[in-house]
């Protein structure tokens, strides 16, 4: 499932501009901004595989690089710079994508990033956050300090986790989105670790993973058009 009808754009963000690439399906009925993980960038196969997806079922998409990742680098960016780049492409998001309801989150540490930006200040008229393997803590390190933030967010959030998550030890993230309260939608992909893959012996396999996963995302993102009208 290969994207081949992206769109390139650059983005500014502060003193550098960086890629992004457009998917917008006709009758697009929202836009995710789609920031990438930590050790991948906006191409990675996971990034290509969801965008292809989401559009298949009516959702634009707009993914862009992180600065660290636009200069080749491998260290992310200080939250600070990583907090920009998000702002400026749900900006850019808004301008490509008029009128349609936004979305926005990433896979991992971009999910992460675009969370702390809105429980800053909020995203310009983004509907709800998205994450795809929120990175609760470091793997071995159990903690829930990493969504402290998330009380100061106010927009409905999905949370798409494996329950092999090594980031994301289950007894912690489920007593955090409890306490969100109805705010946040949890989804729970059997057998998937970070990465959303599957061992042999679940009897699926990656391709079924991602369809769940997309599903799921599409069924939530419909929810979002209810609380508007």
């Amino acid at each position: 499932m290969k994207v081949t009808n992206s769109q390139q754009l650059k983005i500014d963000v502060g003193t550098i501009a960086v890629s992004a690439l457009l998917i917008r399906p006709e009758q697009a009925r929202a836009c995710f901004v789609f920031a990438h993980g930590a050790g991948a960038g906006m191409t990675h196969a996971f990034m290509e595989q969801v965008a292809a997806g989401l559009s298949a079922r009516g959702i634009a998409t707009l993914r862009y690089q992180f600065p660290y990742m636009e200069k080749g680098g491998k260290r992310p960016d200080p939250p600070a710079v990583a907090h920009a780049a998000v702002r400026a492409a749900v900006a850019e998001a808004a301008r490509a994508c008029p009128g349609l309801p936004l979305i926005a989150g990433g896979k991992s540490f971009g999910g992460r990033m675009t969370s702390q930006a809105q429980a800053k200040t909020p995203l310009g008229d983004v509907d709800g956050l998205a994450f795809f393997g929120f990175p609760l803590h470091a793997a071995g390190k159990p903690s829930a300090d990493r969504a402290d933030h998330l009380a100061d967010v106010h927009v409905p959030m999905l949370f798409l986790q494996g329950t092999n998550d090594k980031l994301a030890d289950l007894g912690l993230l489920k007593p955090v989105v409890a306490g969100l309260g109805g705010l946040a939608s949890l989804h729970l992909v059997a057998g998937a670790d970070h990465s959303f893959h599957v061992p042999v012996r679940s009897g699926r396999n990656d391709r079924e993973v991602m369809e769940e996963i997309l599903d799921a995302f599409a069924a939530w993102s419909k929810t979002l058009e209810a609380r508007r009208a």
